[in-house]
């Protein structure tokens, strides 16, 4: 049965760990912590999450795509646009801020997906912001660390 986890809040030092890559034996264990954490990110109106927000420092995210959610394991970025652009952005661990952060405008993402299968994804505009985000998270980044424009609100 899914259920709402607790947010990890910055400044907890949780959030600025290097989180562990997960093995494709592991993947399974953490099924459940994946649908959790997408039930997580919907409760609180998020369209991502990493697993350090929630207290786990593995490498996994979920994020909202067009078709649903998506929970991804081992993400990382293998290739990136030449052009970047700014965008406002906001974070589930630090609360009532937002800031302009500058990203890539597009990017390939590779994974593994819950059934251990090897996926790759093209992403831009939100999405590509969205994952860009919430790697950092998995290195310890807050997009705070990135802002310009802060505020509070």
């Amino acid at each position: 049965m899914k259920k709402v986890l607790d947010l990890i809040i910055n400044p907890d030092e949780r959030l600025r760990k290097v989180a562990r890559v997960v093995t494709l034996t592991e993947i399974a264990s953490f099924s459940e912590l994946s649908k959790d954490m997408i039930e997580t990110m919907f409760t609180d109106d998020g369209v991502g999450l990493a697993a350090p927000q929630v207290g786990q420092s593995i490498r996994l995210i979920t994020v909202t795509t067009q078709d649903g959610a998506q929970a991804m394991f081992n993400p990382e970025i293998t290739k990136r646009s030449l052009l970047k652009e700014w965008g406002e952005e906001g974070c589930l661990s630090v609360p009532n801020t937002f800031g302009d952060v500058k990203r890539y405008k597009k990017i390939t993402c590779t994974f593994i997906d819950v059934q251990g299968q090897k996926r790759i994804l093209p992403a831009k505009g939100l999405m590509a912001r969205v994952i860009q985000h919430e790697i950092d998270h998995l290195d310890g980044i807050l997009f705070i660390d990135k802002a310009k424009n802060i505020h509070q609100v």
